[in-house]
């Protein structure tokens, strides 16, 4: 009777060559097309099989940590690219992007940003006001400001 192709690669030597073929970054299509069979039947094979799958996961995890230890040594010399990237995914909570926002923080926003343009437009009117005084003090000058500590 004879052997089913997927029988041989379930041999310890061919094992190691589905982690190495993983290992070195190819993808499962390629890998497939390096046995003689479609991606599908690899996939198949996955499910079917343990030991295939377990190669092939083996083989990815090596290139994986290599990976990440290359963006965090490339995120800590100062790659701000890399740093954005780390942060946005080990720390979602604080730095993921506005989208995953609640309404509640989304009205939070709003309000900050309302304030810092009521406090810069009150900035430029005090500039002003200093500008247009007379009097070389500006102890004189009293603009109200309703925005007090109070209201934060």
């Amino acid at each position: 009777m004879a052997k089913g192709k997927y029988e041989e690669w379930l041999e310890s030597d061919n094992l190691i060559l589905l982690e190495g073929w993983a290992r070195d970054g190819l993808i499962d299509e390629q890998i497939a097309k390096n046995i003689g069979i479609k991606r599908q039947t690899l996939y198949d094979w996955k499910k079917r099989y343990p030991d295939i799958s377990d190669a092939l996961k083996k083989g990815k995890e090596v290139v994986d940590f290599e990976v990440e230890n290359a963006l965090l040594k490339n995120a800590m010399s100062g790659d701000t690219v890399a740093q954005i990237f780390w942060l946005k995914n080990r720390k979602p909570s604080k730095w993921r992007d506005s989208r995953d926002r609640t309404d509640k923080q989304d009205r939070l926003l709003d309000a900050q940003i309302i304030k810092a343009e009521f406090d810069a437009e009150l900035s430029k009117a005090k500039v002003e006001q200093i500008k247009e005084s007379d009097n070389d003090s500006i102890d004189n000058i009293v603009i109200v400001d309703s925005w007090s500590d109070e209201n934060e």
